[in-house]
């Protein structure tokens, strides 16, 4: 197997129920020296597309369909434009895509094809995305959107949690947690069987383990109380 990670960083700002926030966000780049997978470009480009260099994007996946991780997403997919890349998201996030791209076309009278646009594949539970000899499972983990999903990969022994799992946390919208039990629930289902020392590497932020959030998570059930500011 020679899959390897890199990883790239880019800021920006997400507005939520009209408070603006400062958000850095993590894309993860997977793959060898011939072809990758994106995952979650945010919002700046460039940098992602410098990281994959020569390399062929087989797939941009989006682990949710907020506006932090759709930012880029279409200028990325379409880094070769004689062969772009296709972009997969979960079906039960295709609201959030749509009124996203929606959005932009009203503001931009020469975008009015972002109306009708969609994503090329629908990320489904337990499907799996191969790439140099890794595998990446799907895991649907509703609660910070409801087409929320982690992907786990064994043989990398990392888990991509987006923004379901920060490091020491579940992410959030803006101060708030959408659907907070539920959020935890999927966070305690695909924490719990896997081993300890899986890396988890999240949509924002730092790396953790399996293990040391798992140890964190029944104190967890009182954050939707605490008025911080992320997204």
């Amino acid at each position: 197997m020679d899959a390897r990670i890199d990883k790239v960083v880019t800021s920006g700002k997400v507005t939520v129920d009209d408070t603006e926030y400062d958000i850095e966000a993590n894309t993860y780049i997977v793959g060898d020296d011939e072809a990758v997978i994106v995952i979650d470009p945010a919002f700046d480009a460039e940098p992602v597309i410098e990281a994959v260099d020569e390399r062929e994007i087989m797939a941009v996946i989006c682990t949710d369909g907020r506006e932090t991780h759709l930012g880029s997403v279409l200028e990325v997919a379409e880094a070769d434009e004689e062969d772009p890349a296709p972009v997969a998201l979960h079906t039960r996030d295709r609201l959030l895509w749509r009124q996203y791209f929606r959005a932009l076309a009203d503001k931009d009278e020469d975008a009015d094809f972002l109306k009708d646009l969609q994503p090329d594949l629908d990320i489904e539970d337990s499907g799996v995305f191969e790439i140099a000899g890794a595998q990446l499972e799907v895991m649907h983990t509703p609660g910070h959107s409801p087409g929320s999903i982690c992907l786990y990969s064994e043989q990398l022994g990392v888990l991509f949690t987006g923004d379901t799992l920060h490091k020491g946390r579940p992410g959030r919208v803006g101060p708030d947690y959408p659907e907070l039990q539920e959020q935890l629930n999927s966070i305690g289902a695909i924490l719990s069987p896997l081993p300890r020392d899986t890396r988890i590497l999240p949509g924002q932020g730092d790396e953790s383990t399996v293990g040391d959030e798992d140890s964190q998570w029944e104190s967890w059930f009182a954050l939707a109380q605490e008025p911080e500011s992320e997204a």
